[in-house]
């Protein structure tokens, strides 16, 4: 009998994940060793830190990456973006580094964040965090894992008593005092907040306006494929790899629990 579509879909994916582990891994080591040893660093457009770590782990992740599937496109937040990514059926997802701030200061949640992505969302996606030895990973419809081990969102449907990882314009603020949030410590890489909610170790997971697609990509798929959902303020998903890259404030949360949190964080984020 002949494969079906579904089926196709199903073995690509699965390919495509294989292929983005062993890269996010070699990757991470890449970047560990420059790690703790003052690599070269400037500001780009100005305020946004970046280091030759993050463009030597670009470079690898390039030359891996496009070498084995030259017929994707390619959307990195170290590349001059090539919108002939637009017209390819898939296209590759990645921040060398998410997190920057946090490699140059010493801080251990920098992440390894690479996806694919297929008619607007993931379907295969990896975040890595090498200085806590945490493999994330997740295919459409496969779950998701922590070092192989299936992971999922928390079951909390209420918004007190919940955990919340955000922003410290969101985490410090004085409404908080009376929604009966948990507030956590400051996560600076965002696809590490917010796989933190797809392993239920946060319940609520949110970021103001501003961030791409390459800070989401990979770790969206994981709160997906663990039960979950990240979406914007009026609860729709995100679609990726569109001319414009960058998305609106976000909310990572258990199902049942994203329009609590709507209510409850939307005024803070908006």
């Amino acid at each position: 009998m002949p494969a079906s579509n579904q089926d196709v879909t199903g073995t690509a994916n699965t390919k495509d994940l294989h292929l983005l582990r062993e890269a996010a891994l070699e990757a991470g080591e890449l970047a560990l060793s420059f790690f703790g040893k003052d690599p070269e660093t400037w500001l780009k457009g100005g305020k946004s830190p970046v280091s030759e770590a993050d463009l030597a782990v670009d470079g690898f992740l390039a030359d891996t990456l496009k070498t084995a599937r030259p017929d994707y496109g390619w959307l990195s937040e170290e590349t001059l973006d090539d919108k002939e990514r637009l017209n390819r059926e898939r296209t590759f997802i990645i921040d060398p580094i998410d997190g920057t701030r946090a490699f140059l200061a010493g801080g251990d949640e920098w992440t390894v964040a690479v996806a694919v992505v297929e008619k607007g969302r993931p379907v295969a996606g990896v975040v890595y965090a090498p200085m806590r030895k945490e493999l994330y990973t997740a295919q459409m419809g496969g779950g998701s894992f922590l070092n192989d081990a299936a992971i999922s969102v928390a079951g909390s449907k209420a918004v007190a008593g919940a955990t919340l990882s955000g922003p410290p314009s969101v985490n410090d603020h004085e409404d908080l005092a009376g929604v009966g949030v948990k507030k956590t410590t400051y996560i600076r890489s965002l696809a590490y907040r917010l796989v933190l909610v797809a392993n239920g170790q946060v319940d609520i997971g949110v970021a103001r306006a501003g961030p791409s697609d390459w800070d989401l990509a990979a770790a969206d798929l994981l709160v997906q494929e663990a039960g979950g959902t990240l979406a914007d303020l009026t609860g729709q998903r995100l679609a990726y790899n569109k001319a414009k890259t960058r998305h609106p404030a976000l909310i990572a949360a258990p199902v049942d629990l994203l329009d609590p949190a709507r209510a409850a964080f939307g005024s803070l984020l908006g």
